[in-house]
């Protein structure tokens, strides 16, 4: 099948956050995550991830997770959110979508079953089982080097046909796989890699879920709705300066550098929950000022 007026309408577009999870002496700052939530909104995004692996969720029991859904749903004024999960057993994982069933979420975000390497049977059966239980759509989180679980092309075109599995975050690192999604057209493709982020859109996928993007937000949040508008010279105008930020993000283990970056700026604390660490003082002299000089450059 190739994209055409057969296909559904799009779910997820444009510029999505996987929210980093504010810490305070060991505990969420409940405050610190609203304040971000309201700011990030008011930047132009289209919607949030709570609990993905910027979030820090695996660090982060299920009250935790529940509580931190609740206040950012809350400050997220109607604009939609998106919960991620993960685990390798299914019958809890089922109990846990069935838990978030009862909040108003906008989809799940489903990684393969970490550690357990299934095979492309197996995969179909975690993701079919899961979008059955599911009151919300499902996004397909691509992440091999996270999983270990290698999601073939004819394995995610399967998973296209499940009405309740209606999108892709991809880090996959198989451009001819995104490619061939973009043109099947059934699911909404998201790049996961920020470096990908323009590369995807401009060949017509949905949108991103880019932690960078906690960082001078209005101006990726641009870059998208320029490529979609099919202004690729002025997007790469936009681009092209960010592409610093973007690089030091990922330089040290995430999200370690954007959670600096926003203490930096005073919207939250740096503090991250081990075996996550703080970025390496040679990544901090040379790449903590980074937010700041790109809004010099821009003007503000």
């Amino acid at each position: 099948m190739s994209a055409s007026a057969s296909a559904p309408a799009p779910l997820f577009q444009g510029l999505w956050i996987p929210l980093v999870t504010p810490l305070r002496e060991g505990r969420i700052d409940h405050d610190a995550a609203a304040r971000l939530t309201r700011r990030l909104c008011a930047d132009g995004i289209t919607g949030l991830v709570v609990c993905g692996s910027t979030g820090e969720a695996a660090a982060l029991d299920a009250d935790e997770q529940l509580a931190l859904l609740d206040t950012v749903t809350e400050a997220a004024s109607g604009l939609p959110v998106v919960m991620g999960l993960s685990g390798y057993h299914l019958p809890e994982t089922l109990q846990w979508v069935r838990t978030l069933a009862r909040r108003p979420l906008a989809g799940l975000l489903v990684p393969a079953p970490h550690y357990i390497r299934p095979g492309q049977a197996g995969a179909l059966h975690w993701f079919q089982a899961i979008a059955d239980a599911a009151a919300a759509p499902l996004i397909v989180y691509d992440i091999p080097y996270r999983t270990g679980a290698v999601l073939e092309r004819d394995t995610l075109l399967t998973l296209a046909t499940h009405p309740n599995i209606r999108a892709i975050k991809d880090c996959g690192g198989d451009a001819a796989k995104t490619q061939a999604l973009i043109a099947d057209g059934r699911l909404d493709v998201l790049a996961g890699e920020d470096i990908q982020l323009f590369s995807t859109v401009a060949l017509g996928g949905r949108g991103a879920i880019a932690a960078s993007a906690h960082l001078a937000t209005a101006a990726f949040a641009r870059v998208i709705a320029l490529l979609q508008a099919g202004e690729l010279a002025a997007a790469r105008a936009m681009w092209q300066p960010l592409l610093p930020l973007v690089e030091a993000a990922f330089a040290q283990p995430n999200p370690g550098p954007v959670k600096a970056w926003l203490a930096e700026r005073g919207e939250i604390g740096a503090e991250l929950r081990p075996p996550m660490m703080p970025p390496s003082a040679a990544w901090r002299a040379q790449s903590l000022n980074l937010p700041a000089r790109l809004a010099a450059a821009r003007g503000g």
